[in-house]
């Protein structure tokens, strides 16, 4: 294969990018055009609109992730059930005929099961991939902080089981829709200080129902200023998440995402003395790469 196009369709947001054989990146492209704005039947326009010219070298392939494969997207892509790693996911490649002469392909997300309860990702299990490719393991805990968080379990290659966290939708119905948008700024830039103050505060044993009253009251009294609320508020749930995992023993927590966010998450892990390394979008591109050496295989036997 001589050249790869690596797209990562979300829900609100799409990327791309064109990567030569050896996965080095040539070129980047984004849009707001996630698959929760692509009309029914739209989605082969929207990619030919994008990236119709990267296609065009005869050789070229095409490997989606995230969204893209559900049951709102292009085509689905079924689940892949967990324990798993890139040979069980590389397996499940989907190849979609949507436009003559392309050759597109889309991957399949995991599952896992707690206690009965489904859980699911689609994307992150890409990034995880790719992460682990540029660090050379094949083990650890690795965070992926968004709307809906995850944190995956990596044994032996494969990953193990991985649990949801709302924590960012929680955060953003609090700050906007709840009596604390009132007194709070949710666009206000990070306080470092503030923020650690919230993570903190989440291990006091009362709750996070409780706890996040708090952030009314401490405004409500002149306790905190009004500009520092927004980090409080968003240390309090952050905390609350970390309060759930047992770290101590797993050494070193990969951080995978926009750097705002990993910040945020890099701050609150080594308040509770947690080491970290962050990477951004150079796992998405690294793991669709790792993955499209299953695009020209016999699938059932690689």
């Amino acid at each position: 294969m001589s050249r790869l196009v690596a797209v990562d369709w979300g829900t609100s947001s799409l990327r791309g990018a064109l990567l030569d054989a050896r996965g080095k990146v040539l070129e980047e492209r984004s849009d707001a055009r996630g698959i929760l704005k692509v009309p029914a039947g739209g989605f082969p326009a929207v990619f030919e609109s994008l990236f119709a010219d990267w296609m065009q070298p005869a050789g070229t392939r095409c490997l989606i992730s995230g969204m893209a494969g559900s049951k709102q997207g292009w085509v689905e892509a079924p689940y892949c059930a967990c324990p798993a790693g890139r040979v069980e996911v590389g397996r499940q490649i989907i190849d979609i005929d949507a436009l003559p002469g392309a050759r597109i392909s889309i991957v399949p997300g995991l599952r896992d099961e707690h206690a009965g309860v489904p859980d699911v990702m689609r994307g992150e299990e890409v990034q995880i991939f790719g992460a682990m490719a540029l660090m050379d393991v094949d083990e650890g805990v690795f965070v992926l902080p968004g709307t809906h968080n995850k944190w995956a379990t990596v044994k032996k290659g494969r990953v193990k089981g991985f649990r949801t966290f709302m924590t960012g939708e929680f955060y953003a119905l609090l700050s906007q829709h709840s009596i604390l948008s009132r007194t709070l700024d949710a666009n206000a830039p990070l306080d470092e200080a503030a923020f650690v103050e919230g993570v903190t505060r989440s291990d006091n044993g009362q709750g996070l129902l409780h706890n996040a009253f708090g952030a009314r009251t401490l405004a409500l009294f002149e306790r905190m200023p009004t500009q520092e609320l927004a980090s409080y508020l968003s240390g309090l749930l952050i905390g609350e998440e970390l309060r759930t995992q047992s770290l101590h023993a797993s050494g070193e927590v990969v951080l995978i995402g926009s750097p705002a966010l990993t910040q945020r998450y890099a701050l609150a892990l080594h308040a509770t003395g947690i080491a970290t390394r962050t990477m951004g979008a150079e796992a998405t591109w690294a793991g669709l790469h790792a993955l499209s050496v299953f695009l020209d295989a016999d699938r059932t036997s690689s």
